[in-house]
């Protein structure tokens, strides 16, 4: 594309991201607990000489071209009652507009103040089969872009600030009403380690398994692989109004709780609720309200105790509690639909299988799982076998890998 030579070449890796705990709780400012895979994005590219930046990608057809000096505008409306209104919304514009993150990763930039004067010439893809999966690949994208542009223009920008960056873009250019546990996982993330992060302050620490001598084996000890099953659903965030409803029922639990607690100059969101005022006048709450405050404080919980069993090499009791997250998005926060409900529920019996729960928002995608690594491929074909026996439409759209191994992966980074 540009004519370099390959020692000319930087490459931005983006890893993809899962989160074992803390499901559905980080756009409420609470804690949660994620890791990075070793799968993801890689964008090779090198300066363009001038202003242009021109994109290919392994994904998607066609060119992508404009300007650092152009003027650069969000991709979503605001509708007649203050809720945000994607402009992408068919697969059909996804694939047109799959430059979007790169032009939103300049707006970012440059909102903020930096100063870009140079583009880039690239090429972008993501591992195969895992784009619009439930794995972060739209937060991997964008940080792969950020990183770029960055570099191309000596720009030193701490992981922090870029975490702001990445969510700026999803928030502010494409409309998506999400926190930062995807950045955060995919910026922060360090091999091995589970990263423990409050969405409310923003402070994170790692979390790491204890070291002990190659001669010590206990039954907690056990080597894990990550399993991931996909349900073969595949659609955009920005285009169903599941994943953005939840988050408004969850701000409206929370005003009512802080209003009747007399807290209510404090912001609606579940983490500026106390537990006992949860508990005093949780039956305030309608129905649909009070099960989403439940699955709020029942994963911070659960986020904690996690933490504690990941530290101690309790991979079993780790694998319980994910399970537990799993079910409490089903029951409570009521995310899901039958085919991912029915995959999970089938990972749960597959062997070898500590927890396993559902993959980003919930709405489509995949499940995770933390496996035995001595039966990781017998629960992978277990998984296989026994979902295209319940879901054959969706497994037959699918390739060879709709269920894969994989195993921890590291922070994003140029090289």
């Amino acid at each position: 594309m540009s004519g370099r030579g390959v020692e000319e070449v930087q490459i931005a890796i983006s890893p993809y991201r899962i989160c074992p705990l803390g499901a559905h709780i980080d756009h409420q400012g609470g804690a949660v607990l994620a890791m990075t895979i070793d799968k993801g994005i890689l964008l090779g590219f090198v300066p363009s000489g001038d202003t242009q930046v021109v994109l290919r990608s392994g994904q998607f057809k066609g060119e992508v071209r404009f300007r650092v000096d152009e003027t650069q505008h969000p991709r979503h409306s605001i509708g007649k009652k203050g809720e945000i209104l994607a402009d992408d919304s068919s697969k059909l514009q996804e694939e047109c507009n799959w430059g979007n993150y790169a032009r939103g990763a300049l707006y970012a930039l440059t909102s903020r103040g930096n100063k870009i004067t140079q583009g880039i010439i690239g090429y972008i893809c993501g591992s195969e089969g895992l784009d619009s999966s439930g794995l972060s690949s739209s937060a991997a994208v964008g940080i792969a872009y950020l990183l770029a542009l960055e570099s191309t223009n000596h720009l030193m920008v701490s992981p922090t600030e870029n975490i702001e960056y990445d969510q700026y873009i999803e928030n502010e250019y494409l409309g998506l009403r999400n926190g930062i546990l995807d950045q955060s996982a995919i910026l922060l993330s360090s091999q091995g380690c589970l990263t423990f992060m409050n969405c409310k302050t923003k402070e994170h620490k790692l979390v790491h398994p204890p070291k002990l001598p190659k001669t010590h084996k206990t039954e907690s000890q056990k080597a894990y692989k990550i399993l991931l099953a996909f349900s073969g659903l595949k659609h955009a965030l920005t285009t169903s109004s599941g994943y953005n409803r939840r988050v408004a029922e969850c701000q409206e639990a929370a005003r009512i709780i802080l209003n009747a607690s007399g807290n209510n100059k404090l912001e609606p969101i579940l983490s500026n609720v106390q537990p006992e005022d949860y508990e005093a006048h949780k039956s305030q709450l309608e129905p649909h309200l009070a099960k989403r405050a439940e699955h709020y404080f029942s994963e911070s919980m659960r986020v904690i105790k996690g933490a504690e069993a990941w530290a101690s090499g309790k991979l079993e009791d780790f694998g319980k509690l994910v399970s537990a997250s799993g079910l409490s998005s089903i029951s409570k926060y009521e995310s899901g639909c039958e085919p991912l409900i029915q995959l999970y529920e089938i990972i749960l019996r597959a062997p070898g299988v500590f927890g396993t729960r559902f993959s980003g928002a919930g709405f489509r995608g995949c499940c995770l799982a933390f496996v035995d690594a001595d039966r990781a491929d017998e629960a992978a074909s277990f998984v296989r076998e026994e979902y295209r026996k319940v879901q054959p439409k969706f497994a037959s759209q699918i390739n060879d890998k709709e269920v894969m191994i994989c195993g921890a992966g590291d922070c994003a980074r140029v090289i």
